[in-house]
């Protein structure tokens, strides 16, 4: 099991950077972990995600401007957000999930513990 809170979220204008953190609690060192993003009247999109091996997918989107990491311990996820978009206006979730079993193929689908989310509005 494993228990996820957000923070780091808030406005910034486009082009601009942010980094969000996610503190992890339980049996999550193990586990595949990621950020995914929902936004009103869109469907949950997946962001990227982090195995225990610390190897990284990154959804075609936020590619080359995101970069997910994690401290030593694996208790805290980040998700740096460079050259942000008025479209990657959005709630952010952490999540984590399939311990000992790697990411999913389909990660972009979810995965089994979630964080309650944080806003991050990017404007123009």
């Amino acid at each position: 099991q494993a228990w996820l809170v957000e923070s780091g979220g808030g406005s910034v204008q486009a082009g601009g950077s942010l980094t969000l953190s996610c503190l992890a609690s339980g049996s999550i060192s193990s586990m595949c972990m990621g950020w995914y993003r929902g936004a009103p009247g869109k469907e949950r999109e997946g962001v990227t995600v982090i195995d225990r091996n610390g190897v990284t997918t990154y959804a075609d989107s936020v590619k080359g401007r995101f970069v997910i990491s994690q401290d030593n311990t694996k208790e805290t996820l980040y998700l740096t957000m460079n050259g942000l978009k008025p479209e990657d206006t959005a709630t952010y979730y952490c999540a984590a999930g399939r311990p000992y079993a790697g990411c999913p193929p389909a990660w972009d689908h979810g995965l089994d513990y979630w964080g309650q989310g944080i806003q991050v509005t990017v404007s123009s």
